[in-house]
């Protein structure tokens, strides 16, 4: 016992006062910091979410883009542009130049104060030159929409170092949510963290909705987000389910108008064939009925037996109506829908063609016979198709130039009229709103009288959430 007296007595000689420190730091850390940090930890909650569609560090989603950063505008509720970032802008040159003139005191997440050198969106053909507050943006034609397309979130890419890695990407904005990491799978994301200040989102990327959802059942995610169905999740337990009716998405029959059977006759017909119950959701053409340029009251194609067979009549067709309908798997009850309505109308079509005695060769009216195949495809291609109904985005500015002018590579239904071109031409060059309503409201009118497509219902937005 004295031997341990003695060993204890000189390690208190020499360490006590270390001791009795180490003991009160001890003391004090457990008493006061942990449960500081633990309070704060448990406040930011972090959601899995996941995002269905392939995209790059260059190309992100515009849900995680918004919460990064904002742009130079914002979208107002009728669909155009609002200051933002910008205090105000001049448009000057009929349209071909636009001036905006930068809020003071914006910072970047990183503390460095926003400068007009610093906004950069990349647009072909632009012309961009700053000065001490104002941006210039100078464009090869006059472009009305240019408002809406700086709309679009700016961010500003640097590359830091990572201990005992290569560089990495770090993408820098001006909101709340700041970007914390990344993983890659090829050139595109399969995981993107941001941090905000009471919540953390990792989103997950996957390729197709059936992906998602299924990853949702495994618990790899806690929410999906903007799908089109609840799928068979909508009689689980314990989730949180919101449908939004989305109107700046529609869905559509579009045809593939450099097919000789599909003539304006056949397209008519086809639209008069279908029932198009959708109350609430019902789409008339491609412009957002939100937009200040929507028309009411255009031709909505009722279902109206009578029309389609004079439609088809009135130049009948030399080659049987035989139609590959291609769609995706959302859509799959509603493309058996379609086919049924189609094939069930023939058999009418045939007899009040046989008993019309304008008609004198009645081996032609066996061409009526519609049939239809239905091709099923996630990926469908817009170069090879005869009908296709799927989903579509409508722009935000009612400039249809890219979906409907006949020159553009965009336009995949193959539509030309030179109307609709002229239409198109003029309405994004043109400054006045009023002028720009009647011009759309003219378009959307020729539109729907030689239709391109089959317009039926605005598509709806679910997100699920545990």
């Amino acid at each position: 016992m004295r031997k341990l007296y003695w060993y204890i007595s000189s390690y208190v000689r020499k360490h006590g006062l270390i001791f009795l420190l180490s003991i009160a730091v001890a003391l004090l850390f457990f008493s006061f910091l942990l449960p500081l940090i633990d309070k704060k930890l448990a406040f930011k909650k972090t959601t899995y979410v996941a995002i269905v569609g392939e995209y790059t560090l260059t190309d992100l989603p515009k849900s995680i883009k918004s919460q990064l950063s904002a742009g130079l505008t914002k979208i107002g509720p009728s669909l155009q542009a609002e200051p933002l970032l910008a205090d105000r802008w001049v448009v000057e040159d009929d349209g071909k130049q636009y001036r905006f003139i930068l809020k003071k005191d914006i910072k970047w997440q990183d503390g460095r104060y926003l400068k007009p050198e610093d906004v950069g969106y990349n647009f072909s053909d632009v012309q961009t030159i700053s000065t001490p507050n104002e941006v210039i943006f100078t464009l090869p034609e006059a472009f009305t929409p240019f408002t809406v397309s700086v709309s679009e979130p700016i961010l500003r890419v640097e590359w830091e170092k990572k201990v005992l890695s290569q560089k990495k990407m770090k993408i820098i904005g001006i909101g709340q949510y700041k970007m914390l990491d990344y993983k890659l799978k090829g050139n595109n994301l399969s995981e993107f963290k941001i941090d905000g200040p009471d919540a953390r989102y990792i989103y997950r990327f996957y390729l197709t909705e059936n992906e998602a959802v299924n990853a949702f059942k495994k618990g790899e995610v806690d929410v999906l987000l903007n799908i089109s169905g609840c799928y068979d999740l909508c009689d689980w337990p314990k989730l949180e389910l919101a449908k939004e009716l989305a109107y700046d998405r529609y869905l559509a029959v579009f045809f593939n108008n450099s097919d000789p059977l599909i003539t304006k006759n056949v397209r008519q017909a086809l639209s008069y064939i279908l029932t198009k119950d959708y109350p609430g959701s019902r789409a008339i053409g491609p412009i957002n009925p939100n937009s200040w340029a929507y028309l009411q009251g255009g031709k909505d194609y009722a279902k109206d037996f009578e029309r389609a067979i004079e439609r088809l009549m009135s130049d009948l067709p030399r080659t049987p109506l035989q139609f590959e309908l291609t769609t995706s798997s959302n859509f799959i009850d509603e493309a058996e829908a379609i086919k049924k309505e189609w094939e069930e109308f023939s058999p009418n079509a045939i007899e009040k063609c046989q008993v019309n005695k304008d008609i004198k060769d009645k081996a032609l009216c066996q061409n009526l016979n519609i049939k239809i195949n239905i091709k099923i495809s996630n990926f469908p291609d817009l170069g090879d198709y005869q009908l296709l109904l799927i989903g579509q985005e409508s722009s935000i500015d009612p400039d249809q130039y890219f979906m409907w002018h006949s020159s553009q590579p965009t336009n995949f239904t193959h539509y030309k009229n030179t109307r609709i071109d002229s239409l198109l031409e003029k309405g994004r060059k043109t400054l006045d709103l009023e002028e720009r309503r009647t011009i759309y409201q003219e378009f959307q009118q020729f539109l729907l009288e030689d239709p391109p497509a089959i317009f039926l219902r605005y598509l709806n937005n679910y997100s699920i959430a545990r």
